[in-house]
């Protein structure tokens, strides 16, 4: 699949090998958020607060208004929101 993408220019989503590097800023903030014990799984729905912030930004850059238990949907990778979109529109509900 990675030499598919290559070959076509396209988005590699198949795996989780991002051709680019990591921000030192964003490695610092993970390792300071770790040693203070947030390290374990999230809520099923993901966390509250990063899904208020997301409704937050969605509605401040295209003045859409999302309901946040409804509308904003957390994933664990890109693979998994393709999944979720098709079978939301697929099997909906």
């Amino acid at each position: 699949m990675s030499q598919l993408a290559q070959r076509h220019n396209s988005v590699n989503l198949s795996q989780g090998f991002p051709d680019f590097d990591c921000s030192p800023e964003l490695v610092g903030l993970v390792n300071s958020f770790m040693k203070k014990g947030f390290n374990q799984y999230s809520p099923m729905m993901g966390v509250k607060e990063l899904r208020e912030a997301i409704a937050q930004k969605t509605e401040h850059l295209y003045g859409s208004v999302y309901h946040l238990e409804k509308e904003v949907t957390l994933t664990d990778g890109g693979s998994e929101a393709i999944f979720s979109a098709i079978a939301s529109v697929i099997h909906p509900g």
